[in-house]
């Protein structure tokens, strides 16, 4: 079912304003306050936006459109829903729901299906586009159409300790694995698929949005990545860290670690600032040749009701909210990395991170095949580091996964 189109709320020149592009620069107005429209949206999102301890980001954004839109006299309401429960509190009754709100950009198709997420459309669009790397438009699309401004990324890349690795080092897995020990969660189905992936196996296309292509792991692109697995697990070096924290760079057990942001402060406990590296995933050597790991890429947004009784001002906050100055300041006070690439972001951990959703990732896909993909991709893990997977039968095992990650599960 297709959520609620903006232009179809009678909303037809919405489209066309250009305070949608979400710039988040002044518009020219020559309104006083005592002819202004009065307006009340609502507001949520995740409690530190609001903490005064951590800068209350939220309230700085909002005095800022105001002073930005004397047009209007906003009342704002706020209140506290993390992007993961979006879905949850959103969808229960958007008619109660808020305005404006952050979610996380996996729950798209529940949101539509609620009819508790509204199409973007026009300039708000031409800005996401414009300001964002393709695959993180990718993560926000659904069936064609936008349906929310990014302002994070959720993706993971590779921590380092300096001392073990250099930055040469770095560029090649199988160069690190004759340097030092490198940990890698291959039995968890969200990273492996790296290794497939950068060999061009796809998963509902090459950017996740067609549905009918199904997941494409098999054939001999499949089987040849099945057998460097085969090898990376009888390394020495070579660590599945599948349930390993980053307190295990301290002792050694691994040099090396794939995780996301929300591990940085672990690991610079365990290793001290000084020895931190931290980098877009490498490239490994397939038969000769030097494949980029592709690390799934999903982000945050913002997102709007359509059942807002103020829909032209919602997406013009929503634009606001995720434009280029409000993730500047998301970053210096939250540390929340952007995903604008006009934004030039200098410490190493929002570089890594940028640089994977710009050439070391694929979009999760958003379809509703996607969930056949996760357990035959944990097992094929698991199996091969059981050693139950081997040369001779690769091919069977690749074969078999590919089948079940396109079999509809039973009802």
């Amino acid at each position: 079912m297709k959520s609620t189109k903006l232009v179809s709320l009678g909303l037809a020149a919405l489209m066309g304003i250009s305070a949608l592009a979400g710039c988040g620069g002044k518009k020219e107005s020559n309104t006083t306050a005592s002819d202004s429209k009065e307006v009340t949206l609502t507001v949520w999102t995740p409690s530190e936006d609001q903490s005064e301890e951590q800068g209350n980001w939220l309230k700085k954004q909002l005095d800022a459109f105001q002073e930005a839109h004397p047009e209007w006299k906003l009342t704002f309401n706020t209140g506290v829903c993390p992007e993961g429960d979006a879905k949850t509190l959103v969808a229960a009754d958007p008619s109660a729901a808020a305005d404006v709100y952050m979610f996380a950009n996996d729950q798209i198709p529940d949101l539509i299906k609620a009819n508790a997420i509204a199409e973007l459309g026009g300039s708000a669009v031409e800005a996401i586009k414009k300001n964002n790397s393709d695959i993180t438009v990718d993560t926000v699309t659904y069936e064609n159409s936008v349906y929310g401004v990014p302002f994070t990324a959720n993706t993971w890349f590779m921590y380092y300790d300096k001392r073990v690795f250099t930055e040469d080092d770095v560029k090649n897995l199988d160069t690190m694995l004759t340097k030092g020990k490198v940990g890698f969660p291959l039995s968890n189905s969200w990273y492996i698929q790296a290794f497939y992936a950068a060999n061009g196996c796809t998963l509902f296309g090459a950017n996740g949005a067609d549905a009918k292509a199904g997941i494409d792991f098999g054939g001999d692109k499949g089987t040849a990545v099945t057998n460097y697995l085969v090898d990376l697990v009888q390394n020495p070096n070579f660590k599945d860290a599948s349930g390993l924290t980053p307190s295990t760079l301290a002792d050694g057990t691994i040099n090396a670690l794939f995780s996301g942001a929300w591990d940085y402060k672990a690991v610079v406990d365990a290793l001290g600032e000084e020895n931190v590296g931290v980098i877009a995933p490498p490239k490994y050597t397939l038969n000769g040749k030097e494949l980029q790991l592709k690390a799934f890429a999903g982000s945050k947004a913002i997102g709007v009701n359509p059942t807002s009784k103020n829909p032209e001002v919602a997406v013009a906050l929503a634009s606001f909210l995720g434009s280029a100055k409000a993730q500047q300041a998301h970053y210096d006070l939250r540390n929340i990395i952007p995903t604008d690439t006009s934004l030039n972001v200098s410490d190493a951990l929002a570089k890594a991170q940028m640089d994977t959703m710009d050439f070391a990732s694929i979009v999760q896909p958003l379809q509703s095949g996607m969930g056949q993909y996760w357990t035959p991709a944990e097992s094929m893990g698991k199996e091969i580091i059981a050693g139950t997977v081997t040369h001779e039968n690769a091919a069977e095992k690749t074969e078999s996964m590919n089948k079940a990650m396109n079999t509809a599960s039973v009802q």
